[in-house]
């Protein structure tokens, strides 16, 4: 008996929906034919799969930003957990922004620049183990170092603090080791990489410790491994390079002709690299690579026809990969696995406004209460505007989620810069996000908004209690033995570093609820902390009692004597 023309129909329909289905014929008791299946779902489980983009309000964007109109392939923007720098239009030289987190809203026209190149500014980063210092490049052929005070700018910065010569032609890129403390890296028009020690009281440098010069055309992209022992380069002339920064050597080269990379990065400690670029039909493309075997991508996949350059970011602990367009509203996220197939798109973020530049601020910089796992910074030239995007995954709790904050690498640094120079490596020192971790280092107070009055000095701020008693006393601070602070000196510095963070929430840069939904968690909130205060003050009334103890048996071992 032959199979039924209707059941080849429907066995290449349930094949085709990814159903692993066998056919065998019975005779006997009227059965023709029996279908036996089993399922095999096509979908991916993943915590991730519902990630969405969420911009901030209005009030919370920055805007009449004059963003610079430059068009060099670069992010022009800088984040971190205090400032965001952003590369601005400047007459007669170079000039970029320097602004506080939380002064969102409209910019003043006359707001002080950081300046000092002589020509426009093409690059700045942050230095990642020092909020408070950042890099900047030019076309003027040089790289400054700039200490940002504390407290807001009142006029123009014009003091660098370092300043770095030595490349021939205009300076393009400009890159922090991730694990060692001052060592910097520069990559300029001369075809040269050059790396620098700036552990040194010299204020101009005229000499790198390191200048790599395996190049052949301009470097349009660098990126480290995890530790900082390689380095990774997208050069003009259509290759990625792997090369052992301290020694200058090319350890891998990729001269595959069907790709021409324009980015490249590393994917964290999955011994891959991804490349994003063109193909031969000139549509943007994005290549993964075994960082061992360059000769052949492990992945190919198109993605449009448009021109703008792709800005790959990775987030090592979700294993998360987004790519961003110059010139594009949306921004597409995929998952990296280990086995085929690999990248595993996820969805896009969509937005009618193109981004000019983008920053990314670090994981220490995000807000855990609402479950952000990355947090855009889109630089938006035809409103004069930076709106960021934050990355969420949608949680019914509002409890701290373990399981997508890995620990993650903190704002300190592993090895020092002659320790690294010598051939050490060290993986990044690991940082808890959970709020009120001993492990992560909280963020000073904005310069703006003092815990006390404003009219008293920073520097009475930060005083240490036995200081203040000692100064009330009228005695010297030094009476104290060396390293042995009292017990509630010390337990007082510690609350006096989680008072300002709630549950992971900043209580002075919050926004007033505008929906049910906020309000009732800005309630949740207040009785958290009303109920951490009555604490606090319970503490603070038996340690007072001690002290009076303390104090009284002082007197009486003082009238003995």
């Amino acid at each position: 008996m032959s199979t039924p023309g209707v059941s080849r129909v429907r066995r290449e329909m349930l094949t085709g929906l990814g159903q692993n289905v066998t056919y065998s014929k019975k005779r006997g008791f009227g059965i023709a034919h029996v279908w036996q299946m089993s399922w095999h779902p096509q979908y991916r489980s993943s915590k991730f799969r519902h990630v969405f983009g969420k911009p901030a309000s209005k009030e919370n964007c920055y805007d009449s930003v004059p963003i610079t109109r430059s068009v060099h392939d670069n992010h022009f923007c800088a984040v971190n957990p205090h400032f965001i720098a952003v590369v601005t239009e400047c007459a007669g030289g170079g000039a970029f922004l320097v602004i506080p987190l939380n002064q969102t809203g409209k910019l003043d026209p006359h707001y002080p620049k950081v300046c000092g190149h002589r020509g426009n500014v093409l690059d700045i980063k942050w230095n990642p183990f020092d909020d408070f210092q950042i890099a900047s490049c030019s076309e003027d052929a040089t790289i400054k170092i700039w200490d940002i005070p504390k407290q807001l700018l009142a006029r123009n910065l014009t003091a660098y603090s370092k300043e770095l010569v030595c490349h021939s032609r205009r300076v393009g890129l400009v890159e922090w080791h991730p694990t060692a403390a001052n060592i910097l890296f520069s990559a300029g028009y001369d075809y040269k990489v050059m790396i620098w020690n700036l552990d040194t009281k010299e204020s101009v440098i005229s000499s790198p410790v390191r200048t790599i010069t395996c190049h052949q055309d301009v470097i349009l992209s660098m990126s480290f491994n995890t530790n900082g022992s390689l380095l990774a380069t997208a050069c003009k002339d259509r290759k990625i390079r792997i090369l052992d920064p301290r020694l200058g050597t090319v350890l891998q080269e990729a001269s595959y002709k069907g790709h021409r990379a324009n980015k490249v990065l590393f994917l964290g400690n999955m011994k891959k690299l991804l490349s994003t670029g063109t193909s031969r039909w000139n549509n943007r493309q994005m290549a993964l690579w075994d960082q061992e075997n360059l000769s052949v991508p492990l992945t190919e996949e198109d993605l449009d026809g448009s021109s703008g350059v792709l800005f790959p970011f990775y987030d090592s602990d979700t294993n998360m990969l987004y790519l961003v367009g110059k010139g594009d509203g949306n921004i597409r996220y995929y998952e990296v696995g280990t086995d085929k197939p690999y990248l595993s798109y996820l969805t896009e973020y969509r937005s009618y406004n193109p981004q000019k530049g983008i920053g990314v601020m670090p994981k220490r910089g995000l807000d855990v209460s609402s479950c952000e796992i990355f947090r855009f910074y889109k630089l938006i030239t035809t409103k004069s505007l930076i709106e960021p995007v934050s990355m969420i995954v949608p949680r019914r709790s509002e409890s701290y989620q373990e399981d997508i904050y890995p620990p993650t690498a903190g704002a300190q640094a592993s090895l020092s810069a002659q320790e690294w120079l010598s051939g050490m490596n060290r993986e990044p020192v690991l940082v808890s996000l959970r709020p009120g971790s001993q492990l992560l280092s909280p963020r000073p107070l904005p310069p703006e908004r003092p815990l006390s009055n404003s009219s008293a000095p920073a520097s009475t701020l930060s005083r240490d209690p036995t200081e203040k008693l000692a100064a009330d006393d009228g005695r010297r601070p030094s009476s104290m033995p060396e390293g042995k602070a009292p017990w509630w000196a010390t337990e007082h510095r510690l609350e006096e570093k989680k008072s300002w963070l709630t549950n992971g929430f900043d209580i002075f840069e919050c926004p007033p609820p505008k929906t049910e939904n906020e309000l009732l968690q800005m309630f949740y909130r207040q009785q958290e902390e009303i109920r951490r205060l009555r604490e606090l003050v319970t503490q603070r009334e038996v340690q007072t009692k001690q002290l009076e103890l303390e104090i009284k048996n002082l007197r009486i071992g003082l009238g003995q004597f």
